[in-house]
């Protein structure tokens, strides 16, 4: 098995590797002075099963571009079956078509990394998998949920409280207290498809004096999570840590988190970030050997 690295995720390729006892092959990249990519294999891939590890968190178009370039090329240069590894799938959020007029974008970036050569796609807790299953490339979307806990777990965190923002992210709280060997609940959320605006009912939670911890699938603003944070502390939770698995923190979120009385934030290498502090590389690997199997 070969491992290629995006440009977005050379060092979760080189873990990835690792896990596998794969080779990596490099992959040169550069930009043009008008902003175009150039991507290169460093190596010869004719009938090897090729994996490649591209995330496309922002900017999105050009993480895409760089991840459907090396399919092509991977493709154009033989190699046998290309799985793409992409632990944040940008446009997975428009699954469906909300208002009349919208685009179905999970689907155009699915169906051209198909033309590209990709013949499987291995994606980390994907806004909506029910969708995934119905496109035209077998996907595998895993939980990185897991690993998260297992992380608070291991410095002395079994039996907090696991949380989740909205009635659609409880399975999150659910997977987390299983390994965190604690009690879990939501705080319901409802969104404004207009605007974006994410409001929050005032709801009970059996916090006071404990450790609490959202788990979250992505975090961009912090604006949602922000509330959920400020809103467990007012209920007098001793301690409240912020999980999630696609740390995008745009702007001044992760400041804005912490100022709204989180004691820490924590995220996975599915993107590159500061909190990006626990490797999501065992999962995929898991995942890659049952294929493989």
């Amino acid at each position: 098995m070969i491992v290629l690295p995006g440009p977005a995720s050379k060092d979760l390729a080189t873990r990835l590797a690792l896990e596998l006892e794969a080779r990596l092959i490099p992959v040169f990249f550069k930009k043009f002075p008008d902003g175009e990519s150039y991507l290169r294999i460093d190596g010869d891939i004719r009938g090897e099963d090729t994996v490649i590890v591209q995330t496309t968190c922002p900017p999105q178009d050009e993480r895409l571009m760089q991840l459907f370039l090396l399919a092509s090329a991977a493709e154009c240069h033989g190699a046998e079956r290309i799985t793409a590894v992409v632990p944040y799938l940008a446009y997975s959020r428009q699954d469906k078509v909300f208002l009349p007029g919208e685009a179905l974008s999970i689907k155009v970036v699915v169906d051209m990394l198909k033309t590209c050569g990709a013949r499987r796609l291995i994606t980390l807790n994907a806004h909506n998998p029910a969708v995934l299953r119905t496109l035209t490339v077998p996907v595998d979307d895993i939980s990185a949920i897991p690993l998260l806990a297992k992380h608070f777990r291991d410095r002395g965190l079994r039996g907090a409280v696991s949380l989740s923002m909205g009635k659609e992210g409880a399975s999150m709280a659910e997977q987390a207290a299983g390994v965190l060997e604690g009690p879990c609940d939501y705080l319901p959320t409802q969104r404004n498809r207009q605007t974006g605006e994410v409001t929050i009912e005032s709801k009970p939670l059996d916090v006071n004096g404990k450790v609490g911890i959202f788990f979250d699938d992505i975090i961009s603003s912090g604006g949602t999570v922000m509330k959920g944070v400020a809103h467990a502390k007012k209920l007098g939770a001793a301690r409240i840590y912020v999980a999630c698995v696609h740390p995008l923190l745009m702007g001044d979120a992760e400041a804005n988190i912490m100022k709204s009385g989180a004691d820490g934030l924590v995220g996975t290498d599915s993107v590159p970030s500061p909190v990006s502090i626990v490797s999501v590389a065992p999962a995929i690997a898991e995942a890659l050997r049952k294929w493989k199997a």
